[in-house]
């Protein structure tokens, strides 16, 4: 059973980030400092990478702790509701990562 009800659950589920999360701010910044340029989220590209630094011919993705499931990462824990929902998620989203 959930400990929220469904509209707080979808809320809070509404405020997790897709897009410029802390780990992708930091390696973008960090590559602007070094001088490398990039775009942001290509469409066209298979995958639709987070960068892209066109120059190069090069992409990067940066999976999120959670949505991936590293292992052994402190971050990354199984939610304790529908949990056999998410197990399915979370290896959906690892079986694309070894396919990339």
């Amino acid at each position: 059973m959930d400990v929220h009800s469904k509209e707080t659950r979808s809320f809070n589920m509404s405020r997790i980030k897709g897009k410029d999360t802390k780990a992708e701010i930091l390696v973008r910044k960090y590559l602007f400092s070094q001088g490398l340029r990039y775009r942001l989220y290509s469409k066209t590209l298979p995958g639709r990478p987070d960068i892209v630094l066109p120059k190069y011919r090069t992409v990067i993705f940066i999976h999120g702790c959670f949505w991936h499931g590293h292992e052994g990462c402190r971050y990354f824990v199984v939610p304790k509701t529908r949990t056999e929902w998410w197990l399915n998620k979370i290896n959906i989203n690892r079986e694309n990562d070894r396919k990339l």
